[in-house]
């Protein structure tokens, strides 16, 4: 018996196809236009969504696989929306995947926290040890000393998870982009490591560094005051 046809999830009228980066619509120049145009405005879609509605992202991300599946952007996408919903094994298949067909190392933060989602930390820590993450950018860098921190603690390793974080952009008068977060996890670390003071003071610091309320540092400060 035949499967019934797929439903692709519908995209509004005013999504075009110029919205996607530049570098990833040169990726869809082998194709038709028509075909091109579809997938880029469905990845358009997907990166509007994921935040919000992660499984809508995917929804959209997998309509753009189904017709190019050959294609580095299509599969990081759908890595990136699989994450995002908490699918860490079809996440790192999907990023192993778009790294093979461009080489880039930009995701291997992500797919160092999904081997800690599908409790591998180890295997996240060989990751960021790897000579590959040795060309990841500023943020990507301390993304994946995050991800360690995180593989530590996994462990049982508290104190080796605040020494990973440790590093010359560790200042609480910084405002790198990567700031919040950074502070954040550090403090986590510590309160991990129960070294409540320090904790409490980079969870200021990641609430004074978060303009766009990224993270929940200020409750964490309110339930360290409560208890």
């Amino acid at each position: 018996m035949r499967r019934p046809a797929t439903i692709d999830p519908p995209i509004p009228d005013d999504v075009l196809p110029a919205e996607l980066p530049r570098e990833a619509r040169a990726e869809l120049r082998t194709v038709s236009k028509e075909t091109a145009d579809l997938v880029a405005r469905h990845l358009v879609m997907a990166g509007r969504l994921i935040d919000e509605d992660p499984q809508a992202a995917y929804s959209h991300a997998e309509a753009a696989r189904r017709r190019l599946p050959r294609i580095a952007v299509v599969r990081e996408a759908v890595g990136l929306c699989a994450y995002a919903n908490g699918n860490w094994a079809e996440a790192l298949a999907e990023l192993r995947a778009s790294r093979r067909i461009n080489g880039s190392v930009d995701h291997l933060p992500v797919m160092a926290d999904c081997e800690r989602g599908l409790g591998r930390p180890e295997r996240a820590l060989a990751l960021a040890a790897s000579p590959e993450a040795r060309g990841l950018d500023r943020a990507g860098m301390v993304e994946m000393r995050i991800v360690a921190s995180g593989a530590r603690r996994d462990l049982g390793q508290p104190e080796a998870a605040v020494v990973s974080l440790q590093g010359a952009d560790l200042d609480a008068d910084r405002r790198d982009p990567w700031s919040a977060r950074l502070f954040y996890a550090y403090a986590d670390a510590l309160l991990a490591a129960r070294r409540r003071d320090e904790a409490r003071q980079w969870f200021v610091a990641a609430a004074l560094a978060d303009d766009e309320g990224a993270t929940d540092a200020q409750e964490r400060i309110d339930e360290l005051d409560a208890r």
